[in-house]
């Protein structure tokens, strides 16, 4: 029966993840079923303090060796795919307070850029999460995962990096605050993309680009 509901749990992340039926494209509401399936889990199994939770958007909910990658490490993972970092803010009460996490992982921000909204926005939505973590759990940390070059979204390669250096600059302010720029480790000597780290869409990671992503997290998570 555990493995029944899991595989219907994420039935739901992987129909509802993208877009609800019901809700126009940019509207938070096209994430509702993700988010009642993550609070359903939640009530099912209460969660523990102090964990490590990653949210964003679907290089997250991709992620799903992180209790592998991370041992010794309490993970959760509440990414929901195709997410803007708007909509993380948006739902920030119904997926982080819960967990009491000691800290939060976040990758969100090139869905944004990606629709069309400029890099102030995008760092302001970023100043948004914070203020509710600090808000809500004044010891929290948060960790932000540098927005990736990836191969199909170099067209934005600018906009990218201007977000990457507001959010860098707002985490200096605070230490609580990290950004790790994994940028660098994905990136070839030229300063071009690597394809070699991306599945066909040239967008989200494959093994080897976790792999990346895992050596350089890691002990940053065991902090």
């Amino acid at each position: 029966m555990k493995t029944l509901a899991a595989l219907l749990f994420c039935l739901v992340l992987g129909s509802a993840g993208v877009r609800g039926a019901d809700a126009p494209p940019g509207s938070p509401n096209r994430f509702k079923e993700a988010i009642s399936a993550f609070e359903a889990e939640d009530a099912k199994t209460p969660p523990a303090p102090g964990g490590v939770l990653f949210t964003g958007s679907s290089s997250i909910r991709r992620w799903t060796t992180l209790a592998e990658d991370f041992p010794g490490v309490r993970t959760i993972n509440r990414g929901f795919g195709g997410s803007y970092l708007s909509d993380c803010v948006h739902y920030f009460d119904r997926i982080v307070p819960a967990h009491r996490p000691r800290l939060v992982v976040l990758f969100a921000g090139t869905n944004d850029l990606n629709g069309g909204r400029t890099p102030e926005e995008v760092a302001g939505s970023f100043r948004a999460f914070c203020n509710k973590l600090h808000t809500a759990l004044p010891e929290a940390k948060i960790l932000y995962i540098s927005i990736g070059l990836a191969p199909s979204r170099w067209k934005i390669a600018d906009k990218m990096a201007l977000t990457n250096a507001l959010i860098a600059a707002h985490c200096a302010a605070d230490p609580r605050r990290k950004f790790v720029d994994l940028n660098p480790h994905t990136l070839s000597g030229d300063g071009e993309p690597r394809p070699e780290l991306y599945v066909a869409d040239r967008l989200h990671l494959n093994a080897a680009g976790y792999a990346i992503w895992r050596k350089h997290l890691a002990p940053h998570l065991a902090e």
